[in-house]
């Protein structure tokens, strides 16, 4: 029978220490800060700032979203992120992705100091998981970190595995590959360009998708005989505006160990890891 690796059960696990772990903070004078910058009115940024905004807040943290124009200038964003993030007593700063058109050659990540960089995108932070160096000093990127913390939850081993990652994205792709390697998992990492893609996942224990294309992985990608984990990353809407994943859920779920669902899978782990960096910069200040 395929297990459905569900979000909840980690998130509730993990809540307790971490809230008691803020209320420790607060004792000491220190809460721990998160401030966002959202540009423009991307609905799906709108949802994303606001559950952040609500977990971080529901730990005892404190967290603000600073909403500018979608139509603002280079100069003025980088003026504005200069600003927002010199604020004393401030521990995390994340500028919400996707940025508008005009906006969008910028490397956000480097506009952070990696001191305050909770999203794990400033060139040092990625330098530091690329030397396999994540440690009380350095953040990992939220999801891949997300992803991580879900197989170990459910005892999906990684040392020695085959993982095929679908996509090659900073925040995802990437990242990913860097921490499974720095885990001793055997990393294949493909993308638009890769030629054969079945021969790369039917070959793979453990196969992650992170390309934004709705119900893109199906059957014909797969191997049964090898009881294959599907972790999905994708979340596209349909015109119905209900939530899809990048993987064919009904279509594959028979033919697999064990699987993500879209809503209610990495997603909400990801917003789980912002939390954890955040606190982690917030102990940096005792």
């Amino acid at each position: 029978m395929t297990r459905i690796l569900y979000a909840r059960p980690i998130k509730e696990s993990l809540h307790l220490n971490l809230k008691t772990s803020i209320q420790k903070l607060k004792k000491n004078g220190v809460v721990p800060w998160l401030r966002v910058l959202l540009v423009g009115n991307n609905p799906a940024s709108e949802v994303y700032t606001k559950n952040k905004k609500k977990f971080i807040e529901g730990l005892g943290g404190k967290c603000d979203i600073i909403h500018i124009e979608g139509d603002t200038t280079e100069q003025h964003f980088r003026e504005k992120v200069r600003s927002l993030s010199s604020e004393k007593d401030l521990h995390g700063f994340l500028i919400q992705l996707p940025l508008p058109k005009q906006l969008s050659h910028i490397d956000a990540g480097n506009l952070i100091p990696p001191s305050l960089d909770v999203d794990g995108l400033n060139s040092l932070n990625m330098g530091e998981l690329l030397k396999g160096n994540v440690h009380k000093n350095s953040f990992c990127a939220c999801t891949p970190k997300g992803i991580v913390t879900l197989l170990d939850y459910y005892d999906i081993p990684i040392i020695g595995k085959n993982i095929c990652i679908i996509g090659r994205s900073l925040i995802v792709g990437k990242s990913l590959s860097a921490l499974i390697t720095n885990r001793n998992g055997t990393v294949t990492l493909c993308h638009s360009k890769t030629k054969n893609l079945e021969y790369h996942t039917a070959n793979a224990d453990i196969i992650i998708v992170a390309i934004g294309s709705p119900k893109f992985l199906k059957t014909h990608h797969l191997n049964p005989s090898k009881k294959q984990t599907i972790i999905d990353v994708g979340i596209n809407k349909s015109q119905q505006g209900k939530l899809l994943g990048d993987v064919d859920f009904e279509n594959v779920k028979e033919s697999v160990a064990a699987i993500t669902p879209v809503p209610g899978g990495i997603g909400p782990l990801t917003i789980l890891s912002l939390a954890q960096n955040l606190l982690q910069a917030a102990e940096k200040t005792l």
